[in-house]
């Protein structure tokens, strides 16, 4: 006959009790903190990274497939736009240079209208979201506006054309640093500091500077640099369509003479160019974007 051993078995029965009502009010909890988050909106400012869609993370993409509605930018191309679902509202808020475009003010705003609809939304943005990507403005809008957000980084342009381009941003021989710079201004009247940036021993990295290409090889050249440091401009970088040219800062005029650059591209200054090293690229090619959640 066997002994039953009362205390372990009350014991054992309290214990699946407490697990029942803790599970119950686990799901209790969840569906409310569902139905909250359904009332109150959020917003998700996603880095979409240099071009190549599979340079996307696994978090932006799962965010994409759970959105209500994506804006994006004009640095979304368009094997990127096929990872977003059908059901899912697209927005165009993209800005280049020399086009008609939507101001800032008008991107918050209608993140701000969207989120204060309830609605779960996406903000795709070309590269990481907080290097030159005006992310500052657009949480400030937020926040202001009591809407949940977060922000999920990207690769950036600098890292990502770097790489497909070969040239490394670092060297042991050359630069021990690098340097990101904007080459549009938000006013013209100001100018960077191009003393610091001729003396620097730094990688220089020149962000929307293509047509800019002339004041960044004189102001350089002017204060200090010497004319023979090697340039690169990386157009549609981390894409089928990227190309590279290598000059010097005395020469990069003529030699883009003739030369059909589509933008955006990448400017990078500094010996490490020295030390580039030509990528397969076919390695890199991407595999058949396909959506299953279409």
């Amino acid at each position: 006959m066997t002994s039953l051993n009362w205390p372990q078995l009350r014991l054992n029965s309290d214990f699946n009790f407490l697990n029942g009502f803790k599970n119950l009010l686990f799901k209790f909890n969840s569906k409310n903190i569902n139905e909250n988050k359904k009332s109150q909106g959020q917003v998700f400012l996603i880095g979409a990274g240099p071009g190549d869609p599979e340079l996307l993370t696994i978090k932006a993409y799962r965010l994409i497939q759970e959105a209500d509605i994506v804006f994006y930018d004009s640095l979304i191309t368009d094997e990127m736009l096929q990872l977003i679902p059908k059901k899912t509202q697209k927005v165009f808020v993209g800005k280049r240079c020399g086009k008609h475009s939507i101001k800032q003010d008008s991107i918050c705003d209608l993140l701000v209208k969207e989120g204060l609809s309830g609605k779960n939304i996406v903000r795709l943005k070309g590269g990481d979201p907080s290097i030159f990507g005006r992310l500052a403005e657009e949480a400030d809008a937020l926040k202001n506006n009591n809407i949940k957000f977060a922000i999920v980084p990207g690769i950036t342009a600098a890292s990502g054309c770097a790489a497909y381009s070969g040239i490394p941003l670092t060297h042991r021989e050359y630069s021990q640093s690098v340097r990101f710079v904007t080459a549009h201004l938000k006013q013209e009247a100001l100018q960077a500091d191009w003393q610091n940036l001729a003396s620097s021993k730094d990688t220089l990295v020149f962000y929307m500077g293509l047509n800019r290409i002339n004041q960044i090889s004189e102001g350089l050249i002017t204060h200090g640099m010497i004319d023979t440091m090697p340039i690169a401009i990386i157009d549609k970088g981390a894409t089928v369509q990227q190309q590279v040219i290598i000059s010097t800062l005395k020469d990069i005029t003529k030699t883009m003479k003739g030369l059909k650059l589509l933008g955006p591209a990448l400017i990078v200054v500094g010996e490490v160019i020295n030390a580039r090293q030509i990528v397969d690229l076919e390695m890199l090619k991407m595999s058949e974007v396909v959506n299953e959640s279409n």
